[in-house]
């Protein structure tokens, strides 16, 4: 199974923390973000996010929005597909299981840089890393 790729990107970040709690790796720390809590995430520096709520609803924020649809909005819109219902398609593929090259291609060309897990390793020693089991 693939991991997720932590990516770098020129546009900063917010998060309002609707529902539930996130664990938030940056700059060499290690947050914890609740319902009705706000993080910044400055631009060009790899973030990573550990879910430790079984939900979670937030609303993030990108600034700037990216020149002519380039950054990571416009990456967003290239990777994604109208909806065609309401409802999640039963048997969808997610970045977790499916080969994640086209995706770092395609990023590449947004100026979204996916880093490699060494590249992960060094820049957040305390991520765990996608899907390692938590130990609390």
């Amino acid at each position: 199974m693939s991991r997720r790729p932590i990516s770098i990107y020129d546009q900063d970040e917010v998060y309002y923390i609707l529902e539930g709690e996130l664990e938030v790796y940056c700059m060499g720390e290690v947050r914890t973000v609740r319902a009705g809590e706000t993080i910044f995430l400055p631009r060009n520096q790899a973030h990573a996010f550990y879910y430790l709520s079984p939900t979670l609803r937030f609303l993030a924020l990108l600034q700037p929005g990216g020149p002519d649809g380039h950054g990571l909005d416009g990456y967003f819109e290239a990777m994604s597909s109208p909806s065609t219902s309401m409802e999640l398609p039963a048997n969808a593929t997610t970045y977790a299981l499916s080969d994640p090259a086209p995706a770092i291609a395609l990023a590449a060309k947004y100026g979204v840089k996916m880093l490699t897990p060494e590249e992960t390793a060094e820049l957040l020693p305390h991520y765990p890393g996608f899907g390692v089991p938590r130990k609390n």
